[in-house]
């Protein structure tokens, strides 16, 4: 049965909407913890549009589960990843001007710059996993950084669904996933995942965790974040 991690991303976009305080993200993270997620997703963004310092602070301290730190490979990010130790780190590629994470990580032309941050990260002991699209030239890179786990873009999969391309897309996941398994390196994915295209993906080999943000939180508006957790978990279970 694949973990779900639950991202918080937009409670926090939600709040800095109006400034203040409200609605707090740590809130946010035990509600889904007390509702089934095994664990919390947090962008950490250099413009820190939605999640801020202090919520990391605040995340590590108090929930149960683990905390997945998402971040640019930057020297600020991984000396913050070495001061909060989360228990993941998952290096995602960054742009100012992107709404979301528009893809995978290009591995192959930051290599040198990626096996050293996965380097310094796992040797203070906390994991560290690539977000990558499945492609695997770009798997094949992750490999040499040595980071333990790779997060599979299911971006292009997610705008597919329900069209002529979602078998070729969906299929691509799967030979990904299973070369992945092959060389020993733990799959997990996510973007864009929700109710309805979820459940084709739970056939990834080896896969171990989902983080799903946007389409639970945009769930819980109508329904409730209980509520919106705990069908995501079912789905998934």
């Amino acid at each position: 049965m694949a973990l779900l991690g639950v991202n918080i991303d937009h409670v926090a976009t939600l709040r800095n909407a109006r400034g203040g305080s409200y609605p707090d993200p740590l809130a946010a993270a035990l509600i889904a913890e007390a509702n089934g997620a095994d664990g919390i997703t947090a962008h950490l963004r250099e413009d820190r549009r939605h999640i801020r310092d202090e919520d990391i602070q605040a995340l590590k301290a108090q929930i149960k589960t683990r905390l997945n730190l998402e971040m640019a490979n930057t020297p600020e990010m991984v000396e913050i990843a070495l001061n909060a130790k989360p228990y993941m780190v998952t290096l995602v590629p960054e742009r100012r001007q992107e709404l979301t994470t528009e893809g995978g990580l290009d591995v192959i032309r930051y290599l040198d710059s990626l096996k050293e941050s996965t380097t310094t990260l796992q040797t203070a002991g906390i994991k560290v996993s690539l977000f990558i699209d499945p492609d695997l030239r770009q798997l094949e890179a992750s490999r040499q950084t040595g980071a333990a786990i790779v997060e599979f873009h299911t971006g292009t999969y997610c705008e597919a669904f329900g069209g002529p391309e979602q078998a070729k897309a969906l299929a691509a996941l799967m030979k990904a996933a299973e070369q992945a398994v092959a060389w020993g390196i733990e799959v997990n994915a996510g973007h864009g995942l929700n109710y309805d295209n979820v459940q084709p993906v739970l056939a990834m080999p080896g896969l171990v965790e989902l983080n799903i943000g946007h389409s639970i939180i945009g769930e819980s508006v109508f329904t409730g974040l209980a509520s919106a957790v705990s069908r995501m978990k079912a789905l998934i279970s």
